[in-house]
């Protein structure tokens, strides 16, 4: 989730609708300054005895983030809900390291020009967190969802945006909680050349995003226990707020585009409005009183275009369009899967020509059939129905061939001549072998574990 800093001046008012389609149409860049942003959300605990650390304790999440000051981040500071300035997100040359809301350490990486890049600034910021775990006994646990913890057992972080959605997310859904608590993704950020291409992406993206939410499935235990799903935490999201997440219909639709999109995020309610270093709570409130000068909670005033910046960021659908889109469907995972994720849709998204294939995977889809495939996935994994009489198995395989293919056509190459295809390969592993992370996860959990869930820490540790 991103992290807000204060304005340096004062911003400009939203006057026409033309302001609201700006930062969509800023995101236009030609093919050759196309970049990869890839964030990824790790389980922070205490070696000792595998509890979540709080904020404030010595050790706990504060000390971690001042401690990579060490390799060159700087601190960002928020006010806190208490008044009292606290720490929340270092920033740095590789992007920026921020809080989740229980504490899960998220790396939103810089945009960089390859998937070589992208898995060198993993690798750094593992090694830097393995430093700082050292220091201070604590360890990180790729995983899409704490395999233990009830929310109880959760400390939360003293993020003000964080208290408000706290507060909303019981009256919208029942995992809402959850979703903020208990989970973890990988996602990557990608650019459009134009509007069109946007769409394409947009729409091959969302269609295949439960392909992804497949191969990176690895969420299947709740408070020590087979949940009975793959990918819990993909479940999570369908019972977390209906008004903000999801496939997306009116995506598919003709003549879809940014000014679509702008009505979906004036549809949306709000979270929060932020002024001189404070949120102030507006959840449940519309955008478009806001825009006439009538929202409850700053009657009189018009909005900002950071106002929109921060509202375009409160949606939560399997693909988001910002002034980049980003790909939303994966669980948390080790670092040869952080690497994958951004391989997989760079190689299908980057490539006309792949682009075009992945396209035609998809496009005779119904709504019905989309829809139906997503509901799918988190319980049945790769052995899922796709239209067509298949499963998700042999769509899959037929994904990573493109964007295998897409990869090599990209053409870029490493110091020792390799091209970035190499990044798939455990996805392509995966598909072989037909079992998800999480259907090896439960059957060691049954069989060389014992039950014991504790023997997870020691397999998924980075």
């Amino acid at each position: 989730m991103s992290t807000r800093k204060a304005s340096g001046g004062e911003e400009p008012r939203i006057e026409s609708r033309a302001q609201l389609i700006a930062p969509m149409q800023a995101g236009e860049k030609p093919a050759a300054r196309w970049r990869i942003g890839t964030e990824h959300e790790k389980l922070v605990y205490r070696r000792s005895d595998k509890a979540a650390p709080s904020y404030h304790e010595p050790g706990g999440i504060r000390d971690i983030l001042l401690a990579m000051q060490e390799f060159g981040w700087e601190p960002v500071i928020e006010e806190g809900p208490d008044g009292t300035p606290d720490v929340i997100a270092m920033s740095g040359s590789d992007g920026t390291i921020s809080l989740e809301p229980a504490g899960q350490l998220e790396l939103s990486g810089a945009p960089l020009e390859s998937l070589h890049q992208t898995c060198a600034e993993t690798g750094r910021h593992l090694d830097q967190c393995r430093a700082v775990g050292e220091k201070f006994g604590v360890g990180f646990l790729g995983l899409g969802m704490w395999p233990d913890k009830t929310r109880a057992e959760l400390p939360i972080m003293p993020k003000q945006r964080y208290e408000i959605m706290m507060r909303h997310m019981p009256r919208v859904g029942s995992l809402g909680l959850d979703m903020m608590l208990r989970t973890c993704t990988i996602q990557v950020n990608l650019d459009y050349a134009s509007e069109a291409d946007m769409v394409q992406k947009f729409r091959t993206g969302l269609a295949l995003q439960p392909v992804a939410t497949a191969l990176f499935a690895n969420s299947p235990f709740t408070e020590g226990k087979p949940n009975g799903f793959l990918s819990y935490r993909s479940h999570i999201w369908t019972d977390t707020d209906p008004q903000r997440t999801g496939m997306l219909p009116f995506v598919f639709d003709e003549g879809f585009g940014y000014e679509r999109y702008v009505d979906y995020m004036l549809d949306v309610p709000m979270y929060f409005v932020f002024r001189d270093g404070r949120y102030i709570d507006a959840a449940g409130q519309s955008f478009r009183d806001f825009l006439k000068g009538e929202l409850p909670a700053l009657p009189g005033e018009l909005p900002t275009e950071a106002d929109w910046q921060d509202h375009l960021s409160t949606a939560f659908p399997e693909v988001r369009l910002k002034s980049f889109l980003e790909m939303r469907g994966a669980d948390g995972g080790p670092w040869n899967r952080i690497c994958a994720l951004p391989a997989l849709w760079v190689g299908l998204l980057y490539d006309q020509t792949a682009l075009d294939a992945a396209w035609d995977l998809v496009k005779h889809w119904t709504m019905e059939e989309r829809e139906a495939l997503r509901d799918a996935v988190p319980a049945q994994g790769l052995a899922a129905p796709v239209p067509g009489g298949r499963t998700l198995r042999e769509l899959a395989g037929e994904v990573l061939e493109i964007a295998h293919a897409g990869l090599v056509a990209r053409g870029r190459s490493n110091s020792m001549g390799d091209n970035e295809s190499g990044f798939l390969d455990p996805l392509h592993e995966i598909v072989k072998r037909g079992k998800v992370p999480a259907e090896v996860l439960l059957e060691k959990f049954a069989g060389e574990w014992g039950g014991d869930i504790n023997r997870l820490y020691e397999a998924k540790s980075f």
